[in-house]
């Protein structure tokens, strides 16, 4: 069993080769990072014309590197949603004008089941029930995974996703795109004790995250800067650490709860964020420290790529499930 898995939800135009047991035959990842960098964001717009371009381009390589041809190739899998509609259409026509061509099933993916089953990439005989935790720029998410393909969203973000947050505090003080990985790598040099942030939501009695008075908390705090901390960078350093301080107490936090109310000692992470090195350190010693285990996709299965989309559509496929050529983008597809 070969199934090809195509993920364009944002602006990585991902095509991926993987077998009937979960083996990667080719996962490759065409980034759009350095056209959105100068915007300080993705643009919708650009990025869906990117992916029109590049996935030609993408599912040569994938199928080079493989060694493979489309002829050999026994189901299509992509992304459905939730997404960008401009980026999800492109992934799907894609998709959809290669099942018609080579009369091939197709089947639609929903993104935020293929974070889930990342997991499986690296963990093949992991079974639920577990807590997922998913974090990334657009989600942020507590699902009970009583069995694979049935869930329950027990929390999830009311404003700001917790990457999303990431990103707009690196706008502001003119670190650079993505924040996410910039802050990570910058709060390693800084005092995360120096400043205190409170979460919204964090005290309160709710699974539900919001970081978006968090990240103007941050800016109030360095508005009070005086002109030479605004340019002392380790003044930033310790303004970010301790930002992403709060992040992932409050991640961890939540999650641990959840814990609680379910009874599982397992956690799967998943998203990209779920690559964060602080997010990661904490949660383990969490895991070590209250008695649960915790499991994290390598760090290139958290990004968005199609490889986790491939293992999930494998998995409805084998359930007996099929899409028409009629099937369309959901950008708000609910897990």
């Amino acid at each position: 069993m070969l199934v090809l898995g195509i993920e364009t939800s944002c602006d990585d135009s991902c095509i991926a080769l993987v077998d009937g047991t979960g083996k990667i035959l080719a996962n490759v990842v065409s980034s759009q990072v350095d056209i959105h960098r100068q915007f300080g964001g993705v643009v919708p717009e650009v990025a869906s014309r990117k992916h029109l371009e590049l996935l030609p381009f993408v599912l040569h390589s994938a199928l080079s590197g493989a060694q493979i041809t489309l002829d050999a190739i026994d189901l299509i899998t992509v992304t459905r949603g939730p997404g960008l509609l401009g980026s999800l259409l492109m992934g799907m026509c894609f998709a959809k004008t290669l099942a018609l061509a080579k009369s091939k099933p197709l089947l639609g993916v929903n993104h935020l089941e293929g974070h889930l089953f990342a997991i499986r990439l690296d963990y093949p005989t992991l079974e639920p029930p577990f807590i997922a935790l998913i974090v990334s720029g657009g989600h942020t998410e507590l699902v009970d995974v009583a069995e694979w393909g049935r869930y329950q969203v027990l929390g999830g973000t009311r404003d700001d996703a917790a990457g999303e947050a990431y990103d707009k505090v690196a706008k502001f003080l003119g670190l650079g795109y993505p924040g996410g990985a910039i802050i990570d790598r910058l709060s390693e040099q800084g005092n995360p004790q120096r400043f205190f942030f409170v979460g919204g939501l964090e005290t309160e009695d709710t699974l539900d995250f919001s970081f978006s008075g968090l990240k103007t908390a941050v800016v109030r705090t360095f508005s009070r800067f005086s002109k030479e901390e605004k340019q002392n960078f380790q003044s930033i350093v310790d303004l970010v650490a301790s930002f992403q301080e709060s992040v992932v107490r409050i991640l961890l936090k939540k999650t641990i709860t959840a814990l609680k109310i379910t009874g599982y000692r397992r956690v799967v992470l998943g998203g990209g964020v779920a690559a964060n090195r602080c997010l990661r350190k904490k949660m383990k010693e969490g895991g070590e420290q209250r008695g649960f285990q915790v499991f994290f996709p390598s760090p290139s299965l958290c990004t968005d790529n199609a490889a986790m989309i491939a293992i999930c559509g494998l998995f409805h496929f084998l359930q007996g499930r099929r899409d028409s050529l009629h099937v369309e983008p959901d950008p708000h597809f609910s897990l």
